[in-house]
């Protein structure tokens, strides 16, 4: 186990030992209650990397005592799977962690699913990708789908202390003195990541020679060196990195393109580029929006060109994404418009779905699933008709609301206002 990576060793055992992912381990959530009760059912577990998917699966086979076997989907052969099945048929029940389920062949899929009908293996399958996409409907209909997220400073902190302070399988045998902003610097560069941040934390320790004073000591050299990416001036509540992002995008929304190129070059030296892109993309929709649709497309192209060349290349598509974005027109008309249409459905303003526009592909009124009474569009002039679309409790809601700061903003107002202007008959 001594020769196990740090991350690997530190896995939970249990349910409650699990950190982050809180919506499903915590308390009386999902996967929390199916492991109490005894009752697992297959489930499809999708994130990043290292936010806990394979995690997950070990606390769950030891929380129930199932045995718990792991393959991976690119890699083992059906042979493999049919060991797995022997044994599931054994003991009654076998857990597998599938990795990289997406890209599970026919054969391998036809093998597992009677299996997976009768309960003997209840398949935990991870992956990066998007399951609705990625993943054959044969064996998505048969999982539950469970989307994880990375974990917040909090959590990662936590994840770190107890590898520092466990010495069984941690580092709590070993007298380690970590600073401050070196401890802080492996929660925050690592983006979520629980195994990257272990996994540097482990390299600092063993790389690093015992001071005069017996103890090692990790400084935030070290810990750059080790995570291979620089720190930001972090406050001492870590909060340094979210204001620089926080003021890259207020930036670009100011149509500061000076000050927008500062905050990326600050974000580049961290190294940071999944926040790069990842706000980049944010901004173009929630600041940029309708007055200028291309710049999305545009940014997305310059993102994907930034995460195949790397730095230090990286930076001439992110800086060229910045400046479009920065003198492109702004409007956040989308974002509001659909918070506010979230707004009156949290707050339980829907109501039934007119009689017209309900499915009715297996009634008489057959015709391109058109409901009785449903005015079809393009069998009138200009593809518009009227009629009631939303329910009769909210037939007047209004959540669109348009900005003409851009052409193409402005032109889709004009359709807007035409169409609500006949809707009120005028």
């Amino acid at each position: 186990m001594k020769d196990q990576p740090l991350a690997y060793r530190m896995r939970p055992r249990t349910i409650e030992e699990v950190i982050g992912q809180q919506h499903l381990v915590g308390k009386n959530k999902i996967i929390y209650r199916m492991v109490k009760a005894r009752q697992l059912s297959s489930m499809i577990l999708y994130g990043p990397p290292g936010v806990g998917k394979t995690s997950i699966a070990s606390a769950i086979a030891g929380s129930t005592k199932y045995a718990f076997r792991t393959l991976n989907a690119v890699t083992n052969n059906k042979k493999d799977m049919e060991i797995v099945a022997a044994e599931a048929k054994m003991s009654g029940k076998v857990i597998l962690l599938l990795d990289e389920v997406h890209r599970l062949d026919k054969a391998k899929q036809d093998f597992l699913l009677p299996y997976l009908e009768s309960g003997m293996i209840v398949l935990i399958g991870a992956t990066t990708s998007n399951p609705y996409h990625a993943i054959n409907p044969a064996i998505r209909s048969r999982c539950q789908i469970f989307e994880l997220y990375p974990l917040s400073l909090d959590e990662m902190k936590l994840a770190l202390k107890r590898a520092l302070d466990d010495a069984d399988r941690g580092l709590g045998k070993y007298n380690v003195k970590i600073d401050d902003d070196a401890f802080d610097h492996f929660a925050q560069a690592s983006n979520g990541d629980v195994r990257s941040a272990l996994n540097a934390l482990e390299l600092a320790v063993f790389s690093s020679e015992p001071g005069d004073s017996g103890a090692i000591h990790i400084t935030l050299d070290i810990a750059e060196e080790c995570m291979q990416k620089k720190s930001l001036a972090h406050d001492k509540d870590g909060d340094a990195h979210y204001d620089v992002l926080s003021a890259f995008q207020k930036s670009i929304r100011g149509s500061d393109a000076n000050a927008a190129l500062h905050y990326l070059g600050r974000l580049i030296e961290a190294g940071d580029l999944p926040s790069i892109a990842r706000r980049l993309l944010v901004i173009a929709y929630e600041d940029i929006g309708l007055a200028s649709p291309q710049a999305g497309a545009r940014t997305l192209a310059a993102v994907q060109a930034a995460e195949k060349l790397g730095f230090p290349e990286a930076r001439i598509p992110l800086a060229a994404a910045v400046i479009e974005l920065c003198l492109s027109p702004k409007s956040n008309s989308a974002i509001m418009a659909i918070d506010a249409a979230l707004a009156d459905i949290r707050a339980g303003k829907s109501g039934e779905v007119p009689a017209h526009l309900k499915d009715a592909h297996y009634k008489s009124a057959k015709l391109l699933g058109r409901g009785v009474g449903y005015k079809y569009p393009h069998d009138f002039e200009n593809g518009w008709v009227k009629q009631q679309y939303l329910p009769d409790t909210i037939k007047n809601a209004h959540y669109y609301e348009p900005k003409k700061t851009g052409k193409f903003e402005s032109a889709l107002a004009a359709v807007y206002e035409k169409i609500e202007k006949s809707k009120k008959g005028s």
